[in-house]
């Protein structure tokens, strides 16, 4: 029974810090970067944490994609053609659950501060301040800070079932390089909403989850960009072979609902990828830490890059209110 509480609240560790979804891989709107990270919807997502605490998760990410030279993307003031993206990011989370009792649920807050190296390539360049101005290949690279990103969750459990609303904020305050290809930083306000269920069965080792959710992009005051909104859906399925390890499947879809206000007129994207996923849960100072790993490959995909996702989490609780026995 330890072995088990053990590793659900290591599971709804692990399901809340993921959702702390960051700039992710070109979409179509501005600059090829979404606030939702598509993918973080896994297993466990609607877990959440049993007891009040502090949590801590970190994502590194890598996300290498491409699109051929007769698509453009719009980037930061510029308009690319035949780009070549390759993203290595870290996704520091601090998750706090001050409460069980929220509403009858439990509420969960938190802030991630990404940073990474976002390494950009395109065919040909075309530059419009100061007037248009057409160039060969280039090459953009960084070693950046994005925007801080807000999140809140309340999630309610009922037998197996969880059930989890939350929302997430970006920020504009990040280090955004005006004019550069290569950024981490949205610079706009951008809102997620979501809703996910995961049916989480302890006994049998099964985990089923989905998720939908909506993000509402704002206006880029730098390049004068709207970019549109968007909704995402997610499934995955896993079973635990063991407490500690634990094995599964994973799929995204994503739609632009709502016209980009740019250069390229209403460019809408859309994508879908499948993917796999593995868990092992350790003993580490004497508390479960555990260890994710992902990997997605774009499949089928509209006005963006498609290319190919590796993840890995580490999460682990930093302070936990477990009731005296």
């Amino acid at each position: 029974m330890e072995q088990r509480t053990h590793r659900t609240m290591l599971a709804a560790a692990v399901g809340a810090a993921a959702l702390f979804a960051l700039p992710g891989a070109a979409h179509a709107t501005e600059s090829g970067a979404s606030l939702y990270l598509l993918g973080s919807g896994g297993p466990g997502t609607a877990v959440m944490a049993p007891v009040e605490g502090v949590y801590f998760d970190n994502v590194i990410w890598v996300y290498d994609g491409s699109a051929s030279a007769q698509r453009s993307f719009p980037i930061n003031g510029n308009i690319a053609a035949g780009l070549d993206t390759t993203i290595v990011a870290d996704f520091p989370t601090m998750l706090f659950v001050p409460t069980t009792n929220a509403l009858g649920g439990t509420l969960a807050l938190g802030v991630t501060v990404p940073f990474g190296a976002p390494m950009i390539d395109v065919e040909a360049l075309l530059t419009t301040p100061g007037g248009p101005s057409l160039s060969g290949r280039r090459h953009d690279s960084a070693l950046t800070t994005g925007d801080p990103v807000a999140v809140g969750m309340l999630g309610w459990k009922a037998d197996k079932l969880n059930i989890q609303l939350s929302t997430m904020v970006n920020v504009p305050v990040g280090n955004y390089r005006e004019g550069a290809l290569a950024n981490l930083s949205l610079h706009r306000w951008a809102v997620d909403g979501s809703l996910a269920l995961s049916w989480h069965d302890t006994d049998s080792g099964w985990d089923i989850t989905a998720k939908a959710g909506h993000t509402w992009n704002g206006h880029n005051d730098t390049t004068g960009y709207d970019s549109g909104n968007e909704i995402h859906l997610e499934g995955s399925i896993e079973k635990a072979f063991s407490p500690k390890f634990s094995l599964g499947l994973q799929t995204y879809y994503q739609k632009q609902v709502t016209d980009d206000d740019g250069a390229l007129g209403p460019f809408r994207g859309e994508v879908f990828a499948v993917g796999a996923t593995a868990a092992t849960t350790v003993t580490m100072a004497g508390v479960p830490a555990t260890f994710r790993g992902r990997v997605f490959r774009e499949l089928d995909t509209t006005n963006r890059l498609k290319g190919t996702s590796f993840w890995l989490d580490f999460s682990v609780p930093i302070h936990m209110n477990l009731p005296s026995n």
